[in-house]
């Protein structure tokens, strides 16, 4: 009673959120309903009501598969290491923009640092070919004028992780970059100024006061980057590698697998099949570790 108490109390305050609830409800809750079809042997005449249950028929035929280890562990393996770039750039980036005084100059570098975000992989996916072509790119241009041996970089699975994770921090660091510098504005600059008064150097006041009250922020992107751990980016990694069979071992992750799947075999109960376990090992991942983040720090965890 006391909640509906309270909700009728507030309730020209609690309306603002009908918009925002009706677009959750309709675009994130609405559309879970599609995972039956990972129950099902779907039939398109027969649409997914009518179409035959099959169990978890298309479980067993993907765990059967033994790619299903190796596209896990490239999702997990890949994402981890653009977390790790990202909010660790991210986080050196919002330090040296908040050393900047001069006012034009900071919001230059703020706009520099944030126009990456705003180009499409597709145009990036363009830039990195110049780059890397084994005719025109202007990486082996440049080793080939310092006597050095041209690289067949899209014949060389293991360099493309490195090649993704630097491409993924150079586009997303800039945007969280200023996330972060949000949260260091909005530290009271008494802090800084009783350090001063103590004699603390300006990579001391950084140390002890800036990281340190960072840290809730950092915890939470890191959490929410968690959260999608089992997402490949797949308008990355589509984009940039596409149907390159030869590095499918180093760059293959549950999203593009699971695209190939509904696109070469047309089988839409596979493909909902695999994107189900995606989700599940997601929910599962998030849960644990705002579990650990918990019993760490309360005021951290996202629930």
């Amino acid at each position: 009673m006391g909640f509906i108490r309270e909700l009728y109390k507030h309730r020209f305050i609690y309306s603002l959120a009908i918009p925002g609830l009706l677009i959750l409800g309709i675009f994130s809750y609405l559309p879970l309903a599609g995972h039956l079809l990972a129950f099902k042997k779907f039939e398109l005449a027969e649409g997914i009501w009518g179409s035959p249950w099959a169990g978890f028929e298309n479980f067993r035929f993907f765990f059967g598969n033994p790619d299903w280890m190796q596209i896990t562990w490239n999702t997990v393996y890949l994402n981890s290491l653009f977390l790790i770039a990202e909010i660790g750039i991210a986080t050196v980036l919002a330090l040296f923009l908040n050393e900047v005084r001069h006012a034009i100059f900071k919001r230059l570098l703020q706009s520099f640092v944030f126009l990456p975000y705003f180009i499409s992989w597709l145009v990036v996916s363009l830039m990195i070919f110049g780059m890397l072509s084994n005719t025109d790119g202007i990486v082996n241009h440049m080793l080939a004028r310092f006597g050095m041996q041209e690289v067949d970089w899209y014949q060389t699975p293991w360099v493309w992780p490195i090649i993704l994770t630097f491409v993924r921090a150079w586009k997303n660091a800039g945007y969280l970059s200023i996330i972060l510098l949000a949260a260091i504005t909005g530290i009271s600059g008494e802090y800084y100024e009783s350090a001063k008064i103590d004699g603390a150097t300006r990579l001391q006041q950084i140390t002890k006061i800036t990281l340190p009250l960072l840290r809730p922020t950092i915890i939470v992107l890191t959490l929410l980057g968690i959260g999608r751990i089992f997402y490949g980016d797949f308008g990355m990694i589509y984009a940039i590698i596409q149907d390159n069979g030869v590095l499918l071992s180093a760059t293959d992750v549950i999203d593009t697998y699971s695209y190939r799947a509904l696109r070469q075999l047309g089988d839409f109960s596979m493909s909902s099949a695999i994107i189900l376990y995606q989700s599940l090992m997601g929910l599962v991942t998030i849960l644990v570790f705002n579990t650990i983040v918990r019993k760490i720090d309360k005021d951290s965890r996202l629930f």
